[in-house]
């Protein structure tokens, strides 16, 4: 398998009407085998709610899949929310088949847990818990992973956001990642690297996943809503983040569709590039990983060259010692099993904490107008921060 990081637009090879079904079952849960090492664990979220979680299969009736065209466009979601502490069931992490299929794509974490370990890891979200009542409706997040990567992978910042009063889409592409479990126990591996390595026609990934985006919130947000839960989320504030690709598909999102209002890019590439008109005044951040762990043979001028398409609020935002995984749960993983992880030298809890504050804060700003200082400049309390303009 192989994996696109920030600076290439090449591969680093090695690492790599619409149909609503019922909600899909949630992937089994599994435990940790007998002599494995003690149970994995994602971060306790920082916020002051409880947080439940819904899986959702969409079908997209009137596109075809771009990667294989006989089928219809699938999508699944991971819907995290404010709950009613103590109700529903322990979350499961990740399906095994998805477990192993990350483990042969990320270097050797695999000699330190196994995928049985991995898709064990703890959760701190409840399947099925009651959403808690509130006057009030909560901004919508939607997040996109990298590629190759299932939506799992951002579910720290998923849980964090979701404890903070916000409702978080994670959404699965299909045939965008391997080993992901769709309803019916099929296991849909990646069709699109073997269409878009091999001429770096990358855009097409942001492109269609503007479009998943535009159709997962008619879904969530239209008047014949797929979610059981739809009257918790507050249409009229929506945002969306995304790591590696899924970073330029937030702003390609926010580029075809109004209704996103603020977007983040976590160390992605701008394969599909900001109109020069810009995000019509939007705001916009750019949080990227340390520039000296990047490979020096494959430079990546994207940034540079959007950076003043920006029109609105922006901020540009690099992380000491973080690699292109530290956004996503991956070094967290490679804490907890004693994996060194050597792309990203600062640790797991501490890339977590500065992904968490700062896109929470991002959002908590532009979503939910409070004051969020630490966007001002660099602090003492974030020396890892570099603030590099606006």
């Amino acid at each position: 398998m192989k994996k696109i990081i920030r600076t290439l637009t090449a591969v680093a090879a090695g690492l790599a009407l619409a149909v609503p079904t019922a909600l899909a079952p949630p992937a089994v849960a599994v435990t940790a085998p007998a002599g494995d090492a003690t149970r994995l664990e994602l971060p306790r979220p920082t916020g002051a709610f409880a947080v439940g979680r819904d899986t959702l299969h969409l079908v997209d009736r009137e596109r075809k899949d771009p990667w294989v065209p006989a089928a219809d466009r699938e999508l699944l979601l991971s819907l995290h929310y404010p709950a009613l502490p103590r109700t529903g069931t322990p979350a499961p992490y990740m399906a095994v088949p998805e477990a192993r299929a990350l483990l042969t794509d990320r270097g050797q974490l695999g000699e330190y847990a196994t995928p049985e370990r991995v898709a064990a890891t703890r959760t701190h979200a409840r399947s099925g818990a009651l959403p808690r009542p509130s006057a009030h409706r909560y901004p919508l997040v939607l997040l996109s992973p990298g590629f190759t990567l299932p939506r799992a992978s951002l579910t720290t910042l998923a849980e964090d956001l979701a404890s903070r009063g916000y409702v978080v889409a994670s959404v699965d592409h299909a045939y965008e990642s391997d080993g992901t479990v769709f309803p019916g126990g099929r296991v849909l591996d990646c069709k699109a690297c073997e269409q878009v390595f091999p001429d770096g026609s990358l855009h097409r990934v942001s492109d269609g996943r503007a479009r998943d985006m535009a159709f997962v919130l008619d879904r969530l947000t239209g008047p014949h809503s797929a979610w059981r839960h739809s009257r918790l989320i507050d249409p009229r504030h929506v945002g969306m983040a995304g790591h590696s690709i899924g970073g330029a598909a937030a702003s390609a999102t926010m580029a075809a569709d109004p209704r996103v209002h603020a977007g983040v890019n976590m160390d992605g590439t701008f394969f599909t590039p900001i109109p020069e008109g810009g995000l019509g005044g939007r705001p916009f951040l750019m949080l990227a990983g340390d520039p000296a762990l990047l490979p020096p043979d494959f430079p990546d001028t994207s940034w540079e060259d959007n950076w003043p398409r920006l029109d609105g609020w922006k901020r540009w935002l690099t992380v000491t010692g973080a690699g292109h995984p530290a956004f996503t749960d991956w070094p967290v993983l490679g804490d907890g099993a004693g994996y060194p992880h050597p792309e990203t030298p600062l640790s797991g809890t501490r890339s977590q904490q500065i992904t968490r504050s700062y896109v929470g804060a991002f959002f908590d700003l532009h979503l939910r107008g409070m004051p969020a200082p630490r966007l001002d400049g660099p602090t003492a309390a974030d020396p890892e921060v570099v603030f590099h303009r606006g």
